[in-house]
């Protein structure tokens, strides 16, 4: 199966800038490049996305399958390998921040009984590096290892009004303003204007910005000593909160944030 214009232009996220960056990162690129992919890639899917000459690209994925991470589908289009889902679950297990934050998230989850996110800021995204289900299930783009879109996530705003408007508009420079509902904001110009109420509030909303029928309340974890700059957030179905809920939650929401803050800080300073 081929992927549509939409999917080939999402794969192309990972494609190699004009400089060069070696070969080990062009290699990577293409590993992002199929792992973001909604649909199997196809030589020639790759081929247009990355530029690279034919020969080149031949050699390249042939070294990635043989390291297993790539590998290709029945119908010999290329898929994310076995082995970045190893390597992603280490990852995981031994990422320090992740540890210290999780107690504070396991505390607000039982305060509040819904979902809690923990995403980190990176580039123009939120990548989900913890959640704690609610007692009711609901069903969220929100997986672990998943990146959503900065400029209509809570987690991602939250973490954005930690900086200057112009780092701001450094950051999300390029970036296209995916309408995903009806309530995400389509330009910077809205976005800052959100971002300038969110450092007044000290909490951000997401209302149904990035799917319908979502919303929540998050804070912002910024640790500049050691490059960490996240949110928090409690999510639950709009059916069941008003935003009258998601402000009686910023109280235990923030203190959570306060208290990652603080041990983050503790428990990854330097060692003396």
């Amino acid at each position: 199966m081929r992927v549509d214009e939409k999917g080939l232009q999402a794969a192309a996220k990972g494609t190699p800038p004009a400089v060069d960056t070696g070969t080990l990162g062009k290699a990577m690129a293409l590993v992002e490049m199929v792992a973001d992919a909604p649909e199997p890639l196809r030589f020639t899917d790759i081929l247009n996305a990355s530029g690279q000459p034919r020969g080149t690209l031949h050699r390249q994925l042939r070294h990635l399958l043989e390291e297993g991470l790539i590998e290709t589908d029945r119908d010999g289009a290329y898929v994310p390998g076995l082995r970045l889902l190893r390597l992603a679950s280490r990852a995981w297990s031994r990422n320090e921040f992740r540890k210290l934050a999780a107690p504070h998230l396991q505390v607000l989850h039982e305060a509040t009984g819904e979902t809690v996110h923990l995403a980190l800021l990176r580039g123009a995204d939120v990548i989900y590096l913890d959640k704690v289900e609610a007692r009711q299930a609901v069903r969220m783009h929100s997986l672990i290892g998943n990146a959503s879109p900065a400029y209509c996530t809570g987690v991602g705003k939250a973490a954005l009004s930690t900086l200057t408007d112009e780092e701001v508009r450094g950051r999300l420079k390029g970036v296209a303003f995916e309408r995903f509902t009806d309530s995400t904001h389509v330009d910077l110009v809205s976005l800052l204007s959100d971002l300038r109420e969110i450092r007044q509030r000290g909490f951000a909303y997401d209302l149904e910005e990035h799917q319908p029928g979502i919303r929540c309340v998050a804070a912002s974890i910024c640790v500049a000593g050691q490059n960490i700059l996240a949110g928090v957030s409690v999510t639950a179905p709009a059916y069941r909160i008003g935003e009258g809920v998601l402000d009686g939650w910023s109280g235990p929401l923030r203190a959570a944030a306060e208290a990652i803050t603080r041990d983050v800080r503790a428990g990854l300073a330097p060692r003396r």
